[in-house]
């Protein structure tokens, strides 16, 4: 691994066509990229919000997308632009989706992210937005090395 993965800035953005095989390729880079720079204990709550990010651009625009993410100051920026212009949809409450088959993808990146908003972006002349969401890596649980579980007190002892 990389000297200092976890401290260095880092970008990559990746561009997508309008198709819902999108979604899981998507995923899948990211967590390449979450893993080569040393922060695979963030990629399981990074998926799912690239998931969701991801699959609302697919599925409400009928343009390209990209999916941008950005390493800064301890903290993950995930963000997807997509060619419609339009403000998304602003969440419900996860309780009041309960039953409901659509509409928590936001609510679900509002309940996981540690802030998230969206900004209207044009990209090569193509008006759109740009929806985010951060993740700090403060809020990821610590990880676990050999070194450290044997440190660890027993529950048992």
């Amino acid at each position: 691994m990389l000297e200092n993965a976890e401290t260095e800035p880092w970008e990559y953005s990746l561009h997508i066509p309008n198709d819902p095989r999108t979604v899981p390729i998507s995923r899948r880079t990211l967590r390449l990229i979450l893993t080569v720079h040393g922060l695979i204990h963030l990629a399981d709550t990074a998926e799912l919000l690239a998931t969701e990010l991801v699959s609302n651009a697919v599925r409400h625009t009928k343009g390209p997308a990209a999916l941008h993410v950005r390493w800064l100051a301890d903290v993950l920026r995930i963000g997807v632009w997509d060619a419609d212009p339009e403000p998304p949809e602003l969440p419900c409450s996860l309780d009041q989706l309960a039953e409901s088959e659509e509409g928590r993808g936001l609510a679900i990146v509002q309940a996981c992210a540690d802030l998230w908003g969206w900004q209207p972006l044009a990209r090569h002349d193509k008006p759109g937005k740009y929806v985010w969401c951060d993740l700090a890596a403060a809020q990821a649980p610590a990880r676990v090395t050999p070194a450290r579980q044997a440190a660890q007190p027993s529950a048992t002892a």
